[in-house]
């Protein structure tokens, strides 16, 4: 297969990240979407990621078990309840309670947490339509996987779309889930340019077009369950703070990284958790802007 139209990556350093100036204040409504029965802290990671970049109103939204007790756990949010199919899946029917949330939204990232992936494309089928067409949408986890196999659904946010990938979640994205992604490059900006999006894969960046960036600040030690989540949350943390989308995906991948970086000392590359990511964050932020 031939190689798709690209530039030479462009290294993403902390100089390049200064000139993409962030907003000295936050702002912003973030709306996060996920939290089947299975997988509610998924939700939690993402949501307190988009809070730590600068996102001043966060919206969970998860299955209705666990509305309650995220709300406790995640105080500074508004917490609601979304219908549940007999598997423990968000329902697709969870779309007309998220008909009410939508608007207020300034940036949606739906996915962390959710469990069947027919159910989440036609949650998505409903949901993306009724997103503002000013709002930036971040996709994850199973919301990939939906995607790869029915690319049309996310038609209604093209231009405005952010995917987060892992390697499997990617080969999915690229028609070719039984191929194993090798390629971090390439593969970016091939699904880039298939699904109009923004993609971070790996420390790698890409856009439509073929302007990709690179990342070598990341270690083994992001692999960790959960890691992903809060990855997406940061990226739209950024976006609900009027960030451009390709400066906010390579501001949140670099400070995902460099987070890790921060807890090695602590705990080795194998020992760190996803939630020890989120309170680094802040300082990673504040070390970048100061130079």
């Amino acid at each position: 297969m031939p190689k798709p139209n690209r530039s030479e990556p462009t290294p993403i350093t902390s100089a390049l990240l200064r000139e993409w100036t962030l907003p000295s204040d936050g702002s912003g409504t973030v709306l996060v979407v996920g939290g089947a029965r299975r997988a509610p802290g998924a939700v939690l990671l993402s949501g307190i990621a988009a809070l730590r970049t600068g996102a001043v109103t966060l919206q969970l939204a998860v299955a209705e078990r666990h509305a309650s007790g995220l709300g406790l756990a995640v105080p500074e949010a508004l917490t609601v309840g979304l219908p549940e199919t007999g598997n423990g899946a968000v329902s697709r029917d969870a779309a007309d309670v998220l008909a009410d949330l939508v608007p207020d939204a300034d940036a949606v990232v739906v996915g962390p947490g959710l469990t069947d992936a027919d159910e989440t494309g036609a949650l998505l089928d409903r949901l993306l339509p009724l997103v503002p067409s000013h709002v930036p949408v971040v996709l994850d986890a199973f919301a990939l996987g939906a995607v790869g196999n029915h690319p049309d659904l996310a038609a209604p946010v093209h231009g405005r779309l952010v995917l987060t990938p892992n390697t499997v979640e990617a080969a999915y994205l690229l028609g070719r889930p039984d191929t194993p992604v090798e390629d971090h490059v390439d593969a970016a900006v091939e699904i880039a340019e298939r699904h109009r999006a923004v993609v971070s894969l790996m420390g790698v960046v890409a856009e439509p077009g073929g302007r990709v960036w690179r990342d070598g600040t990341g270690h083994v030690g992001l692999a960790t369950s959960g890691s992903g989540d809060v990855l997406a949350g940061l990226v739209g943390g950024l976006l609900a703070c009027a960030v451009d989308p390709v400066q906010a995906t390579c501001w949140a991948g670099h400070a995902h990284a460099m987070a890790g970086q921060r807890l090695v000392p602590r705990t080795g590359l194998t020992g760190m958790l996803a939630r020890e990511l989120l309170d680094e964050v802040p300082l990673v932020l504040v070390e970048l802007r100061v130079g």
